[in-house]
């Protein structure tokens, strides 16, 4: 049960990213620094690599976030809602931001996915502890 609950925690996460970034489209654009084509979008994009290298990494953050659940006998959803929170704002958000700093871009790119990962977490963090 434990691959299913990782799979499908992994698939929510990966629809509140496209929500997220469908919504803060323009402004993560900007503050990236990623060319746009006449489109709006972004230009020489390969979208299987995108979306498929976007999936695998979610799953890769789930199955660890499962793992550490699990780790410290976290098994209620408010339990796992929190901890999830606790790992995209103090583990995933700091990294993303250190990222930013240097490479110079807007601390808004930072707010936007930091505030992602923070979302995406705490909804895998529930569905872990519901599964």
């Amino acid at each position: 049960m434990g691959l299913v609950a990782v799979l499908i925690a992994a698939g929510i996460g990966f629809a509140i990213g496209a929500c997220w970034y469908m919504a803060l489209a323009k402004p993560w654009m900007e503050a990236s620094g990623v060319p746009v084509g006449a489109d709006g979008q972004p230009a020489g994009r390969s979208p299987a690599l995108t979306y498929g290298g976007a999936f695998l990494c979610i799953l890769i953050v789930a199955g660890m976030l499962r793992h550490v659940l699990v780790s410290s006998g976290v098994t209620t959803p408010v339990a796992g809602a929190v901890s999830g929170l606790g790992v995209g704002l103090f583990l995933i958000a700091p990294w993303i931001t250190l990222n930013v700093l240097f490479a110079m871009r807007p601390l808004k790119l930072a707010a936007i996915d930091a505030g992602y990962a923070a979302l995406a977490c705490t909804a895998m963090g529930l569905v872990l502890t519901l599964l």
